[in-house]
């Protein structure tokens, strides 16, 4: 990871490609290891790439979104834990712009731009262990947070805690990591998405100032504001399709060169076997499906940015729609493809070595993130009786 590939020098995409051939040569050690891939985000961090969807007057490339979820489909198909995290640190940086006033984002992008900042997450919110004390000036967070991806190594944090003296509403901060009183726990071993650093966050009493919290419009307050569970729904498409575009080029590669035809196939080699091609047909026609949602996604998605806060519901419905649509569809043919692609690769292909069941374990895990069949029950009311999606952290 010496190498320093700077902005200047290479075009976004071309960078991601090079940095992602890196990440390939261990991605499979790492996997195993699990824990904080340092050597990967210092160089995300080298590379200009967090300032990707910064736009240039605060010192960033000024990247869409379509094609700030190409690089993380770039990173995913080789690493989809360093996707993960990189394409959190976008949503968090999101997450700012749409819930806080300029004088606060503007020199939180500033800052990130200038300093390689990496933003790290601690909303969660389902999770409300997390309380609000309020003290005159400032308010003070104690509790627990899990599922907190990216947050180790990171510089600052989204952070959420229950004020129970405002009915329960969610106070959302952004805040420095290694403010006192934070403690991020190395916790997290589950199955896949192994190097993500999603545990837990301990908060003891920490001071949360007011122009750090975002109040103003405030999470989900309008339609241009609730556009934030949209970026977070199609970055998980993306990573997902990356995914299942990484295990079918691995298995790809495998049944050329390794594979062997069964015995009743009558055939010399692997790759014309007929049920390896019908195998293969099927796997391509569902990767083709989900990239043209993912990329119509995309494009919804930077027009309705675009129109920052006269972004009416209804075109937010629309895009609500579309990105549900790529959710549904990526999760099922992703899954399809990581189970399958050892029935065109053959019994030698499990074989621990190669570990090809981590692109299997990482969708699986990553898809639990929230329910599929209530994204299909959105798009039942939608499809049904035009019914709009309701907008939460989740849709």
């Amino acid at each position: 990871m010496t190498a320093h590939l700077h902005r200047a020098t290479l075009a976004p995409l071309q960078t991601a490609e090079q940095l992602a051939r890196r990440f390939a040569e261990t991605a499979v050690e790492r996997d195993a290891r699990g824990g904080t891939p340092k050597a990967e985000r210092d160089a995300l961090r080298d590379s200009g790439l967090l300032a990707l969807a910064i736009p240039r007057q605060f010192g960033g490339l000024g990247a869409s979104w379509a094609e700030t979820l190409a690089v993380t489909r770039v990173f995913a198909r080789v690493d989809s834990s360093v996707a993960h995290v990189f394409g959190f640190h976008h949503l968090m940086l999101a997450t700012v712009r749409l819930f806080s006033r300029p004088e606060q984002w503007q020199p939180w992008f500033e800052q990130t731009a200038r300093k390689h900042w990496f933003w790290g997450n601690a909303l969660n919110p389902l999770d409300k262990r997390t309380v609000v004390k309020r003290v005159e000036g400032w308010y003070e967070f104690s509790g627990r947070k899990s599922f907190c991806s990216g947050a180790s190594d990171s510089q600052m944090l989204i952070a959420s805690a229950v004020d129970e003296q405002a009915g329960g509403k969610l106070l959302i901060a952004a805040i420095p990591s290694g403010r006192s009183g934070i403690t991020l726990h190395d916790d997290w071993n589950n199955i896949g998405q192994r190097q993500t650093d999603s545990g837990s966050a301990t908060f003891e009493r920490v001071r949360v100032e007011q122009d750090e919290s975002l109040l103003d419009p405030g999470p989900l307050s309008t339609p241009f504001a609730s556009l934030r569970p949209l970026i977070a729904q199609l970055h998980f498409a993306n990573l997902f399709l990356g995914i299942a575009e990484g295990a079918f080029d691995e298995a790809r590669l495998y049944t050329l060169k390794e594979s062997r035809p069964w015995f009743r196939a009558g055939v010399d080699s692997s790759e014309q076997d007929p049920y390896v091609l019908h195998h293969y047909g099927e796997f391509w026609v569902g990767l083709e499906g989900a990239r043209l949602l993912v990329e119509r996604a995309a494009t919804l998605l930077d027009e309705a940015w675009a129109r920052g806060p006269d972004l009416d519901a209804e075109t937010r419905a629309q895009l609500a729609v579309a990105v549900g649509t790529a959710k549904v569809a990526t999760t099922r043919n992703g899954l399809d493809i990581c189970n399958r692609m050892f029935e065109v690769s053959g019994a030698r292909a499990t074989h621990a070595s190669l570990r090809f069941d981590r692109h299997w374990r990482n969708l699986r895990t990553q898809t639990l993130h929230d329910p599929v069949d209530y994204r299909l029950r959105e798009l039942g009311e939608w499809a049904l009786s035009e019914q709009r999606p309701t907008p939460s952290f989740y849709s």
